[in-house]
């Protein structure tokens, strides 16, 4: 019976919001995940960003149909007393809806075989341009296709971490170990990690680890009040150091982002060796084991250190054009402080994104993620529908009077300097003395 139902109110379901005890509601019923997040396949902390909330468009957006069985477990009996349903939440999740009864989460193509039989053949062309060709231009050719190699596999990598691309979840994990950990040299748990939480709290200054990049970078002048960093657990310090070099970031940009990988491999690095419980440790280890056997003894195969240098360097350069893309996507957004809000999950994802506008023949190039936005919302669907939806997408941010950014490569470029330039003549402009510097902050920014 109506009447028999228990009910709590938002404001009392804010209060279980901390470790050990973590509420969360799903249309409109509240469920208890306090031991669950322990065990959560996309690991604890989209949990603990969202625990104390309605998280309906969330869960939709990260879960199966199966999914939804396994709730009943975890239920509190209590609902939410207050629970109502915005008008663009009731639309997303109709348009979900639309899409799992037209099969499009289910429909992966051949992208992924494809991508797999490309990345085997550019290897064979990288081995051989190494071990037996002797022009000085073979093998800086050979540099520049290995990180375009790189850039396919990590798609397979980032594909396979957000749904199953394979026939079976077993031979998904192999998937995620070969095209992260074995071939690019970075792990797929590390990945996921930062990827997840990254999704959830999308261009949150002090919970999205994509946009904490101090000292080296900071896309807003609200980092040089030195935030938290609730992803890190410390503080993002805005001291002498940091605010030289963001006084010239719109010039060290792309020079970075050339080195970039150097730091990416540090990360895996730094989490695989921590304390913190990672999934499938040992398995990431071993895949991390496989890429620095092959490459250092890859780079030795050439004959002089001259060339070595110049094909590690010329791999990373190519390779850095998917570094940046990622940036695009996201520096010159809207952002803000605090943590992520589950009611407005379609407007966070909308205000927090930008597309790159190219032709259909260049969806290989950019993984599908040149619709980020569409993957922001949808990030259970196939590279190979994105372009499908986008249209739609696009009607439903126009009937809510949200941003649809599409840019060029170009524009995004611009766009993304100028947020940079911005920042940096903010930080020129300080006159107060900093605080004490601390250079480890320095390894601890992302590519």
């Amino acid at each position: 019976m109506e009447g028999e139902k228990k009910y709590i109110t938002s404001e009392e379901l804010k209060g279980h919001n901390k470790e050990g005890d973590l509420w969360i509601s799903i249309q409109g019923k509240v469920y208890n995940v306090s031991d669950w997040v322990k065990e959560h396949p996309g690991g604890d902390v989209p949990i603990l960003n969202l625990a104390g909330q309605d998280v309906t468009d969330a869960f939709i957006a990260y879960h199966p149909g199966t999914a939804w069985s396994h709730l009943d477990r975890f239920f509190t009996g209590y609902y939410l007393g207050d629970f109502k349903v915005s008008e663009v939440s009731r639309d997303y999740r109709k348009l979900a809806s639309e899409f799992s009864k037209m099969g499009l989460f289910d429909t992966k193509g051949h992208v992924t075989s494809y991508t797999l039989a490309a990345v085997a053949f550019m290897f064979l062309i990288v081995l051989y341009g190494v071990l037996r060709c002797t022009s000085v231009w073979a093998h800086l050719g050979s540099g520049m296709l290995l990180g375009l190699l790189w850039m396919q596999s990590a798609y397979v990598g980032h594909d396979s971490g957000h749904y199953v691309v394979m026939t079976t979840n077993g031979y998904n994990k192999f998937a995620q170990l070969l095209s992260g950990n074995c071939l690019t040299g970075i792990s797929i748990a590390w990945w996921k990690w930062t990827h997840n939480a990254h999704h959830i709290a999308c261009n949150s200054l002090d919970h999205d680890p994509d946009l904490q990049h101090m000292p080296v970078f900071a896309v807003s002048s609200r980092f040089f009040n030195s935030l938290t960093s609730h992803f890190y657990g410390r503080k993002l310090e805005f001291d002498f150091f940091a605010r030289f070099l963001i006084c010239y970031q719109h010039f060290t940009f792309y020079p970075v982002m050339c080195v970039a990988r150097v730091n990416l491999y540090l990360q895996t690095i730094l989490l695989l060796f921590s304390k913190r419980k990672v999934q499938d440790r040992a398995l990431n280890l071993m895949g991390i084991l496989v890429f620095w056997t092959w490459f250092p003894l890859l780079v030795s195969c050439l004959p002089n250190w001259p060339e070595r240098v110049m094909f590690v360097l010329s791999s990373f350069a190519v390779c850095s054009i998917q570094h940046i893309q990622f940036c695009l996507n996201h520096f010159a957004a809207n952002v803000y402080v605090g943590p992520p809000n589950g009611n407005d999950w379609f407007e966070k994802q909308t205000s927090g994104t930008l597309d790159i506008s190219c032709s259909s023949w260049m969806d290989w190039f950019f993984g599908g993620l040149q619709f980020q936005l569409e993957h922001h919302l949808f990030p259970r669907l196939p590279r190979c529908q994105l372009r499908k939806i986008s249209p739609l997408v696009i009607d439903l941010c126009k009937k809510h009077n949200l941003p649809y950014r599409s840019l060029s490569f170009w524009e995004a470029n611009q766009w993304t300097i100028r947020t940079l330039r911005t920042a940096a003549l903010q930080a020129r402009d300080l006159s107060n003395p900093a605080p004490k510097n601390l250079l480890w902050d320095a390894v601890n920014t992302h590519g």
